[in-house]
C-alpha cells in the first residue's frame, strides 16, 4: 500500500560565534569545570551576540537547510519554528524567517514546547505533508536561551547555550513499511501537573517581565529518563523494530547522565548516540536539529538509517520520532 510520507531532504545549523566555556563562567559564578562536568557532561557553550535575535539564528539554519536540499524559498509551503526565546511577543518569529527567505505564499508559525519543541514542530509539518496540505516544510528549532538566565543562579546558568538547527521536508512515498524513507512515526506527551519542575518566573500576562529559568533538577532527572525511555518504546512498538534495529539515538542535549540513563534503559550502547552536549550545552529546541546537523555532516548518520529522536522540557512536554534517513 503506497503512503505519503515526510523525507528530510536537507538539514542545516547556526552557531553563534562566541564560545564561552566552563572556565568563563567560573569567574562569573561560583562554580568550576570540575562541578560542571560532572554533573552535566558540559565543557563549553556558544552564547549570542547582544545584537542577535532568535530569528537571525534560525534565518542562517533555514539558509544551509535549504542549501542542503537544494530548494528556494519559493518551493516551501509551510515554516513552523519551534523556539521558547521569540524576537518578539507576537508576531510569531516564524514570520520574519518567512520574509527575509523571500517566501510570500503559505504560512509560518511557532510552536511553544520548550525543550521538546522540534520534536511537537516536526509532528505538526509531518502532518501537514501527511494530510496534503503542504508540499515541502521547513522546521526550525531556535533558541537564544541565553537571555532568560539568571547569571547568579550556578545550577541553572551553566546549563544552556543558544544556536539553530533546521531540516526541510518533502513529501514522498513509501510502502507504509519501517523501510521507508521519511518520518515513520511522531509520539507528543504532556502532564501539566509538572508545570512547576522547569518554567521561566516571567510573562505578558503574569509578570509583565521576560523572568528566568528556574528548575528543580533532581526532579527534573526523575521524570527524565522514565518518560523518555518510554516515550521511545512507544515509537518503536508503533513500528514494529526494536531498539537493536536503531542505527543512532539522537536525544535532547540537556544533560550527560539523562543521555547515558536513557540509553541504557533501551539497552544501546553509547556509540550509537549522537552527544553534543559537552560543546553546545542545553540548546532547548535547537538541540535536536543541531545535533542532527552535525552527525549528517561528519558522515556518521547516512542514508538508509533508523534514526530515534526524543526530547523532554518544561511542562512537563516530551515525544519522540522515528526517522527513516
Amino acid at each position: 500500500m503506497s503512503v505519503l510520507r515526510s523525507q528530510i531532504v536537507g538539514i542545516g545549523s547556526y552557531l553563534p560565534p562566541d564560545v564561552v566555556t566552563n572556565e568563563d563562567l567560573a569567574r562569573r559564578v561560583d562554580t568550576s569545570d570540575e562541578w560542571i562536568v560532572q554533573r552535566t557532561g558540559i565543557r563549553s557553550r556558544r552564547i549570542a551576540a547582544p545584537d542577535q535575535k532568535t530569528s537571525d539564528l534560525a534565518l542562517g539554519a533555514a539558509r544551509a537547510a535549504l542549501l542542503d536540499a537544494g530548494m528556494g524559498a519559493d518551493e516551501l509551503d509551510l515554516i513552523v519554528l519551534a523556539t521558547t526565546t521569540p524576537d518578539n511577543t507576537f508576531p510569531a518569529t516564524a514570520t520574519k524567517v518567512q520574509a527575509a527567505l523571500g517566501m510570500t505564499h503559505g504560512a509560518a508559525f511557532d510552536v511553544q514546547a520548550v525543550c521538546a519543541g522540534f520534536i511537537y514542530a516536526l509532528a505538526v509539518a509531518d502532518n501537514f505533508i501527511r494530510l496534503g496540505q503542504a508540499r515541502a516544510a521547513l522546521v526550525i528549532g531556535a533558541e537564544t536561551f541565553s537571555r532568560l538566565l539568571d547569571w547568579n543562579d550556578r545550577t541553572t546558568s551553566v546549563l544552556f547555550g543558544d544556536g539553530a538547527g533546521a531540516v526541510v521536508l518533502r513529501g514522498g512515498t513509501g510502502e507504509g513499511t519501517p523501510a521507508d524513507r521519511g518520518v515513520l512515526s511522531t509520539h507528543l506527551h504532556s502532564d501539566g501537573r509538572q508545570y512547576d519542575l522547569l518554567y521561566a518566573d516571567g510573562g505578558p500576562s503574569a509578570t509583565g517581565t521576560t523572568g528566568h529559568v528556574r528548575m528543580q533538577g533532581q526532579e527534573v532527572f526523575r521524570h527524565a529518563v522514565q518518560r523518555l525511555s518510554d516515550v521511545l518504546n512507544e515509537a518503536l512498538a508503533a513500528n514494529g523494530v526494536s531498539a537493536a534495529d536503531v542505527d543512532w539515538l539522537v536525544p535532547h542535549q540537556a544533560n550527560k547522565r539523562i543521555i547515558d540513563g536513557t540509553a541504557r534503559k533501551l539497552g544501546l550502547s553509547t556509540d550509537r548516540v549522537v552527544t553534543t552536549v559537552d560543546h553546545h550545552g542545553n540548546t532547548s529546541a535547537a538541540s535536536i536539529p543541531l545535533a542532527l546537523a552535525e552527525a549528517v555532516g561528519d558522515g556518521r548518520i547516512r542514508r538508509g538509517h533508523l534514526v530515534a529522536l526524543e526530547a523532554i522540557g518544561g511542562g512537563l512536554a516530551w515525544g519522540s520520532a522515528l526517522v527513516r534517513w
